[in-house]
């Protein structure tokens, strides 16, 4: 036997293909509208009619376009739904910019402070090599926009609006990775050289002002102070002058971010365990991110709590995977691709993770969900790809979905279950850079 793949090999691959005529009708369907548009499963569509027993009010979809702030955009938009059926203006926004400013300059800190840790390790080490791979994203966890909301606040969109590169985040994000390699080569070789611990900062310091500066360049500068000031759905107008970002969210939203917490189910890594990512945990004062690993219906069972209390659900998931992005649907029975080929395509969500075949690559927020016999069977998805996709930016989710590709829900801890709520005391298990939820 060998281990190449030879003539007579071909010949038997092609003899058995071309021994069922029906596979030349399914390649040429394939061929000419793709794999996603042959294996839709129009009979599975029947059952994702978008109409849900539980439904709360949202205005108009936002846009995060060419970026990955997609964690940052689903925070947001919890606050903003608080904020709009509070005040009466349902179409409000928060500046996602400003807060992508500081997510960036607390994300460079925390790269030069972890380079300076690990200055005496070879660069060929893997925890150095993975730093030095990434040293930079638009990418979050719900904690790290938790954390970013409690140091700066927020302000409204007007005070901070989108630029061309926080809309469209690879170029600004090319220029600074590289200079944060460069950064981080000289602070190993200032640690080196025997620099002390104060000449480190300093250079630290030095570098980041200049981060700062870059920011600045492509964001703006986040505002100190500001106005708000708008109309409400009745008309009324309203106006605040010299508000802080801090003084708006304290004033504006009743808002604990102590009092929720994540519910995960990553059954490749032990259930009934909190699991952290110290690696991702970027600013050092803030709230740290903790994933309670529990079973699939406590994470549903807790949603569905929060929306039928009037409170919309940010949650983590796999969005690329099973979806029709054009119709707004979420749904492995709406895609039949292991019957198109002829060939077994399933993992377990377990295999799906450690095979690096998954991973909580977006964050949505979840708006509504249809119940029968208290049962969910489909969800309602708010996305934040604009108007022009879906159901005016809306996305319908069938409960086998939520099964299989949403590994977190951001839930008030007044929703857990006893068995979820004694977990909350368990000391964090740290997870490594490159586990399979960073």
């Amino acid at each position: 036997m060998t281990k190449d793949i030879s003539t007579a090999d071909l010949a038997k691959f092609h003899k058995m293909f071309a021994a069922q005529p029906l596979q030349q009708a399914i390649a040429r369907a394939v061929q000419n509208n793709g794999v996603t548009a042959a294996s839709e499963n129009y009979a599975a569509k029947r059952q994702l009619e978008r109409v849900f027993s539980i439904e709360i009010p949202t205005g108009k979809v936002t846009n995060q376009k060419k970026s990955g702030r997609c964690w940052l955009f689903a925070t947001l938009n919890t606050l903003r739904h608080q904020f709009a059926k509070r005040y009466h203006f349902k179409d409000f926004e928060l500046s996602q910019n400003y807060n992508s400013f500081f997510d960036r300059l607390e994300k460079a800190n925390q790269f030069y402070e972890r380079v300076l840790a690990t200055a005496e390790q070879p660069l060929t080490g893997r925890l150095t090599a993975d730093l030095f791979a990434a040293p930079d994203s638009d990418g979050g966890q719900w904690a790290n926009a938790a954390a970013l909301i409690a140091k700066y606040g927020v302000v409204p969109q007007a005070a901070m609006p989108e630029t061309y590169n926080s809309s469209k985040t690879d170029e600004i994000s090319e220029s600074l990775m590289l200079k944060l390699r460069k950064d981080g080569l000289l602070l190993r070789q200032a640690a080196a050289a025997g620099k002390t611990a104060a000449q480190l900062q300093q250079l630290k310091q030095n570098y980041l002002a200049e981060v700062y500066r870059m920011l600045v360049y492509a964001f703006g500068e986040p505002p100190l102070t500001f106005d708000l000031a708008y109309r409400d759905d009745d008309k009324k107008y309203h106006v605040k002058r010299q508000l802080t970002p801090q003084s708006f969210f304290a004033d504006y939203f009743d808002w604990d971010f102590n009092d929720y917490v994540c519910l995960t189910n990553a059954p490749d890594h032990e259930l009934g365990k909190v699991y952290g990512l110290p690696s991702q945990d970027y600013i050092f004062n803030g709230q740290k991110i903790a994933f309670v690993n529990t079973d699939i219906s406590a994470l549903k069972s807790a949603a569905i709590a929060q929306l039928q209390a009037g409170e919309t659900v940010w949650f983590g998931n796999d969005v690329l995977k099973d979806l029709d992005r054009q119709q707004g649907i979420l749904a492995p029975e709406f895609f039949s691709k292991s019957e198109l080929f002829g060939v077994e395509l399933q993992l377990s969500k377990a295999d799906r993770l450690r095979s690096h075949e998954a991973g909580v690559s977006h964050a949505m927020t979840l708006v509504g969900v249809d119940l029968a016999a208290d049962q969910p069977r489909k969800w309602k998805v708010e996305n934040s790809w604009g108007e022009k996709i879906g159901d005016d930016g809306y996305f319908v989710m069938s409960d086998q979905w939520f099964d299989d590709y949403v590994y977190e829900v951001i839930v008030k801890k007044a929703y857990l279950q006893p068995a979820q709520t004694a977990l909350l005391d368990q000391p964090r298990i740290d997870l490594e850079p490159w586990d399979s939820l960073a």
